[in-house]
């Protein structure tokens, strides 16, 4: 094999490909990316005909990741967090989650979480991610969930603004009762400009800080 390392990012938007692939060339200079979009994944989970398609589609994008050099794959979307374990002992690389890091912060931050998310499809991963990430340390939070009503459909609508509106207010008021904000979908994280008295966790950074130990370590 010649040239640099290669990584795949598997997204389900197309808003995080920018944010991310620029983490991942500030952090891993010396390894290519390889960008894969899904667009409709989202939208399918929430059909009940469509979603059971999902799972066969990332294994899809999984193995054209690894016949394309690619020696580990990240999961951008916390939507479908739950599937890289699966599709790692199918595909035979490391697959990675992007928010794993992220739980783990929260998890050592506090004992009560709030986890905001525009979606429900993302909600409920991102919150069975952190009880799981709680166990493994031996802890149990208290984890609240929240879906931000309107938000989607804002920055779905092109109104990035009114998006951020609706996830700053969020943010301020799940601040009063928590001890740590999470924020479960990357594109959320443009919303986190202020103090909100806590800290506020976002999956980017410490997912491709995790992405860049774990290319370090094969």
């Amino acid at each position: 094999m010649t040239g640099s390392p290669r990584v795949a990012l598997l997204h389900t938007g197309a808003v995080v490909i920018a944010p991310v692939s620029e983490l991942v060339k500030r952090d891993l200079p010396d390894v290519t990316a390889i960008n894969y979009l899904d667009d409709r994944i989202v939208a399918d989970l929430s059909d009940a005909e469509r979603a059971e398609s999902v799972p066969e589609r990332i294994l899809d994008l999984a193995r054209a990741a690894k016949e394309a050099g690619a020696s580990a794959l990240m999961l951008t979307c916390s939507s479908i967090s739950e599937l890289a374990a699966p599709t790692a002992e199918a595909v035979g690389i490391p697959v990675l989650r992007i928010d794993e890091a992220m739980a783990d912060e929260a998890v050592a931050t506090g004992q009560r979480i709030t986890v905001l998310a525009t979606l429900p499809t993302t909600l409920r991963p991102t919150t069975g991610l952190i009880r799981e990430r709680a166990a493994l340390a031996g802890r149990s939070p208290e984890i609240e969930g929240v879906v931000i009503e309107g938000a989607f459909a804002a920055v779905a609508g092109g109104d990035r603004p009114e998006h951020d509106r609706l996830v700053a207010a969020a943010i301020a008021e799940a601040a009063e009762r928590s001890d740590v904000v999470v924020l479960a979908q990357a594109s959320m994280a443009s919303a986190a400009t202020g103090d909100a008295g806590v800290p506020v966790l976002s999956s980017l950074a410490s997912g491709v800080a995790r992405l860049r130990d774990l290319v370090a370590a094969l």
